[in-house]
């Protein structure tokens, strides 16, 4: 079995091995594109070098970087907990070639390193390309051997990667893992769907360049960028299909079962995955920089910070417990991020703060939701009383339609956000008379 630490090393020292410079992850706010809530994927440091705007030496790259998927057009926040699979934080393990090598290179090197260097076994692995895209198709037959039932042609759209509307896009090849017939899955020109197969590595080939919506053209230099979550490969290199039973969070939902004096029972712990998962992104966020507020990338961070200490309460938890997470998640985490270390004052203040504040209205509005509950017909919650609870009692309208998910209920928003609307203007109008003054 591969420990995550070993996994990762193995990973950036194979790529070093064969020219790659190892480049360390930047940070999770974007310092390159204000449109980006997050860095939510590998190539985003690297993206004025693949779109032309920046001349840069860097010819083959690896990297292990930090992401952030809770917010915009990337959220996987609601899943989170839900599946076995879905993060807000996870690391996303990449190799890059900017105007170097090209296709078969890049099959070539993903195929060597998780059948020869992971030693995964091939009879388990599947390729899904681009239909339009057949010189890949070809370049894994060639490589694999593998005839069509394993290298499957699929007309789907998410085979084709693009930055945006327009510029630099192409094809894209997906690596993934047959976790065999006891799991429900189907494979098809459309796609592949279900859990039986879990895509581990995703290479995409950036070769065109989108000028408008149907005119495309070939991009001077073709790249290449691919990712492999570290967690999901950790599942599969430690025979698990459940992210949450690798050690990258064992110890973490143990010492959650600890404080909360809660049972450990597995793939049942709800609470416990999102506990897990929700202070290591807190954590990360905080080292970055981000402090928990009402807007922007602050109100990210309290909406993930609260998620995971509703469920703490849920568990059990009379005390503040997240900041006593926070140590664990330093330590295991702190070599390969010092930034972690460096803030790491920061980082359990600002928990501990943030749970005392949240701990001081939960009890109430939890009180007031579940009177209102009992009171709801046709499943939807009142928007005056959802207001109720974000204007009095911290609760982000999050939060609240995430504590009613599980028993089916929405929220009138139509009411909801014409009260906030309102309550916007009138402070407004309230400040603007202040300045006149």
């Amino acid at each position: 079995m591969y420990p995550s630490i070993l996994i990762r090393k193995k990973f950036l020292d194979y790529f070093k091995k064969n020219n790659h410079q190892i480049v360390n992850s930047s940070s999770l706010i974007p310092e390159n594109d204000p449109t980006l809530l997050f860095t939510n994927a590998g190539m985003v440091q690297f993206k004025n070098i693949l779109t032309g705007v920046e001349e840069s030496n860097l010819k083959r790259v690896a990297t292990s970087q930090k992401c952030i998927r809770a917010g915009g057009k990337h959220n996987d926040l609601d899943n989170v907990g839900y599946t076995l699979r879905h993060h807000t934080f996870f690391e996303m393990l990449g190799n890059f070639s900017f105007g170097d090598y090209f296709k078969e290179e890049a099959i070539f090197y993903a195929w060597e390193l998780l059948t020869k260097e992971f030693e995964v076994d091939k009879k388990k692995l599947l390729i899904t390309f681009f239909s339009e895209d057949s010189v890949t198709g070809n370049i894994w037959k060639k490589i694999t051997g593998f005839g069509k039932d394993k290298i499957i042609s699929v007309k789907s759209k998410d085979n084709f990667w693009s930055m945006g509307e327009i510029g630099p896009c192409g094809p894209c090849t997906e690596i993934f893992y047959d976790y065999g017939e006891k799991f429900n899955g189907s494979v098809s020109r459309k796609g592949i769907t279900g859990d039986r197969y879990v895509e581990i590595w995703n290479l995409v080939f950036m070769e065109f360049n989108q000028i408008e919506k149907n005119k495309r053209i070939n991009l001077l230099k073709k790249s290449v960028d691919t990712g492999m979550g570290l967690e999901r490969i950790s599942a599969l290199l430690q025979n698990t299909n459940d992210n949450y039973q690798t050690d990258i969070f064992k110890e973490t939902i143990n010492l959650i079962t600890k404080l909360s004096k809660s049972e450990n029972k597995n793939s049942e712990n709800l609470s416990e995955r999102i506990i897990a998962d929700h202070i290591r992104a807190s954590c990360h966020l905080i080292s970055d920089g981000v402090l928990p507020s009402n807007e922007g990338r602050g109100y990210v961070l309290r909406r993930i910070m609260r998620r995971g200490m509703r469920h703490a309460h849920i568990l059990g938890c009379s005390e503040p417990v997240f900041y006593k997470l926070a140590p664990l998640i330093i330590n295991e985490m702190g070599d390969i991020f010092p930034e972690l270390k460096r803030a790491e004052t920061l980082i359990i203040e600002t928990l501990k703060n943030e749970e005392n504040r949240f701990k001081q209205t939960i009890d109430r509005g939890l009180k007031i939701l579940n009177d209102e509950i009992k009171k709801t017909k046709n499943k939807k919650l009142s928007g005056n009383t959802a207001f109720l609870l974000y204007d009095t009692y911290g609760f982000p309208l999050d939060l609240t339609q995430d504590i009613l998910k599980d028993l089916n209920i929405s929220v009138d928003l139509k009411t909801f956000e014409k009260k906030n609307g309102r309550t916007k203007k009138e402070s407004k109008t309230c400040m603007e008379r202040i300045w006149r003054c």
